[in-house]
């Protein structure tokens, strides 16, 4: 599956994932990066080594929406084109309601809806030429909303709602859908073992998910799901069974 791939926030967690999981079937990775070089620069070497002149790294600050055309830009010139979006980039942390700032809610909103958005349209022309497909990393939240987290589940609500307009919009040549993951990697906050087992008390299979259990569902979204678009498939070991 030789296809061009640029994974937003791909330096850790599951966006590395996503890039060492679809690297290994082939595809060429474009590693953005905001402020994690050392871990960008590291993963890009990591897949050098394995396959020479397969990926790359790309820095950009994505709240800054000038330089998404750039971006945009600089990510074709890499290979001459891009065949697949991954928006995995997300700021995620807690806001307390009533004392919720205009700067969180900027960086929450920009992160995890404005820059997506405006990063697809940058990218029409080309995954429309090379008939490509977005994959928006979710959230299951964004159907019930965490409380404490108001600002990051109503972006990621509208990250859902972008994933089926934007199938509409860019069809038939680009395919548009979503991944939501569950407890997958315990965020990187303080959360205490009582909480964490107070969740998975919540999950049908009883644990927690790996990283590479949302690359796998974005890689079957890329490679084996010629039919679908506008969709959203969950990976949460059936913790919204118990919402």
């Amino acid at each position: 599956m030789q296809k061009n791939v640029l994974i937003t926030g791909a330096a850790k967690r599951i966006g590395a994932a996503c890039a060492r999981r679809l690297h290994r079937e082939g595809c060429y990775i474009i590693v953005h990066y905001k402020v994690s070089e050392r871990e960008a620069l590291e993963l890009c070497e990591e897949l050098n080594r394995l396959r020479p002149d397969s990926a790359s790294v790309l820095q950009a600050d994505l709240l800054n929406t000038g330089h998404l055309e750039e971006v945009a830009d600089a990510a074709q010139k890499i290979r001459g084109g891009i065949d697949v979006l991954i928006n995995n980039a997300s700021a995620f942390y807690p806001t307390t309601f009533g004392e919720v700032t205009e700067a969180q809610w900027d960086e929450l909103l920009g992160s995890n809806l404005k820059a997506p958005f405006f990063l697809a349209q940058a990218l029409l022309d080309t995954l429309k030429v090379r008939k490509g497909c977005i994959v928006n990393i979710v959230d299951i939240h964004a159907e019930r909303g965490l409380p404490g987290f108001s600002a990051y589940s109503i972006a990621k609500a509208g990250l859902a709602a972008m994933t089926r307009v934007l199938a509409k919009e860019m069809g038939p040549a680009v395919r548009v859908n979503g991944v939501a993951p569950g407890a997958i990697i315990w965020p990187e906050r303080d959360l205490s073992e009582q909480d964490k087992q107070e969740i998975l008390q919540r999950v049908a299979l009883k644990r927690s998910g790996e990283p590479d259990d949302i690359a796998k569902a974005v890689l079957f979204l890329i490679r084996d799901a010629d039919y679908m678009t506008g969709q959203i498939v969950t990976v949460d070991g059936g913790r919204t069974l118990f919402y």
